[in-house]
């Protein structure tokens, strides 16, 4: 397995497992499976119970083929859809448990999505795939044509993954929150800032404690610091974080 090193933009590095290309390819395979099979209903849908042809013969055949291209645009957007509202997974990256990020530890956007289905035609629909095969074979980061204009890459969410590896804290009975602001983040700043805590207070790399701390502050908009060190500070607003998530 291929270990993908992620640079946050706390200049701190994030490993993830890239997808292998059978993984990839399988998941390519799952998600055809399920376009042929929505062409199958539509087939039947339009020609034997609509019998739309008949409906649509005095049309001009600009007008036929707009509506044709309607019925088949999920088959045509199927990637682009589905990894926009499933996270950057469609139902066959989700079933091998891999997916789309960017690779500076940020959620891929919609605007990634977008190129990296525009680049299907090359990486895909072009020689059978083979053009994205060989990208991904030859790619240091298992990357297609798309992924490496996009800025993304494919990795699995296979790993044993506990806790101390995820947003989560264990908060105590009773936990009293004290920086209310804390809902201005999301939880890929809240991931973002616990992967940099955990490194940086493992490594006692207190410049990085310190650029974290003020950026927090910055973006959470703290008048106030009530704790004495950076350590007590991020480990109070983590679990803050938690606790208005958790009760919102």
């Amino acid at each position: 397995m291929l270990e993908l090193q992620i640079n946050t933009t706390q200049n701190v590095n994030i490993n993830f497992t890239a997808a292998s290309v059978g993984e990839r390819i399988l998941a390519y395979g799952i998600d055809w499976i399920i376009k042929i099979a929505y062409i199958i209903v539509v087939y039947q849908l339009l020609f034997n119970l609509l019998d739309i042809p008949a409906l649509i013969s005095d049309m001009d055949q600009w007008s036929k083929m707009s509506i044709y291209i309607m019925c088949y645009l999920p088959v045509i957007l199927y990637t682009l859809i589905f990894e926009t509202l499933l996270d950057g997974q469609t139902p066959g990256k989700r079933i091998l448990k891999i997916k789309v990020v960017k690779i500076d530890g940020y959620q891929a956007s919609l605007a990634d999505f977008l190129i990296r289905w525009f680049f299907r035609i090359v990486d895909l629909n072009m020689m059978s795939g083979v053009v994205a095969l060989i990208s991904i074979i030859t790619s240091n980061k298992n990357q297609r044509l798309g992924d490496i204009t996009a800025g993304t890459s494919v990795i699995t969410l296979k790993n044993k993954i506990n806790i101390s590896h995820t947003i989560l804290e264990n908060l105590t009975d009773g936990y009293k929150p004290t920086y209310p602001n804390v809902i201005k983040l999301s939880d890929n700043d809240a991931r973002i800032i616990k992967e940099t805590f955990i490194t940086a207070k493992k490594s006692s790399d207190y410049p990085t404690l310190i650029k974290l701390r003020k950026k927090i502050i910055e973006v959470v908009d703290i008048k106030e610091i009530k704790q004495k060190t950076d350590i007590e500070f991020i480990d109070v607003i983590m679990k803050d974080y938690n606790y208005y998530t958790q009760n919102m």
